[in-house]
């Protein structure tokens, strides 16, 4: 059986077929949930907040003008929900100098990590981008997991195309950082 486009189910819905909307649950709850529990480093948050996602984009429909995907238009939903709860905790970030990254190339040299084994990669990895706000580590999500053009991501945070590239070129140099300063201290202590 051929996918059936999105606006599809979305015009079911609106036509008063409410089981249609099951189809987009289907479709984007598990990208749903993997981009919250990014942001909020927790499963069972993650997991209230991605019901509270689609609760509110079936109260929404009748809003959803087709200006940019569905997807998109979900997504930007869940960001705007998974950002509000963040800032209620107020999570733990570690703030780096803007001096620091003045010093790191533009571009920088992934042969850094060539000596380190990939299991320590992804260790230090996930460890740096716990170190990054929620809206800072969505980014990185939509980007680099999720394929999300720049465009898109702007859609969804809300941000400028420009910016939204600016702020994921200071990510990645800050990334840079905190991964060569975990490889250092290992090396260090051995």
């Amino acid at each position: 059986m051929d996918r059936l486009s999105d606006n599809y189910y979305v015009e079911q819905v609106l036509s008063g077929e409410t089981d249609a909307f099951s189809f987009l649950l289907n479709r984007y709850s598990r990208q749903v949930f993997s981009l919250i529990v990014r942001m909020v480093g927790n499963r069972e948050d993650a997991e209230e907040l991605t019901q509270d996602v689609f609760i509110k984009a079936y109260r929404s429909l009748p809003q959803f003008r087709g200006d940019s995907s569905f997807s998109t238009w979900i997504y930007r939903i869940a960001y705007n929900i998974a950002v509000s709860a963040t800032r209620k905790r107020k999570p733990e970030t570690v703030p780096i100098d803007d001096n620091i990254l003045l010093n790191v190339p533009d571009e920088p040299d992934d042969a850094f990590l060539e000596n380190t084994d990939a299991s320590m990669r992804v260790f230090y990895l996930n460890r740096a981008l716990e170190r990054l706000t929620p809206e800072e580590r969505s980014m990185i999500v939509l980007f680099y997991k999720d394929n999300r053009s720049m465009e898109e991501i702007a859609k969804i945070t809300g941000l400028t195309e420009t910016n939204v590239k600016t702020k994921i070129f200071r990510i990645r140099k800050k990334l840079y950082v905190w991964i060569k300063t975990m490889e250092k201290e290992t090396y260090e202590t051995e």
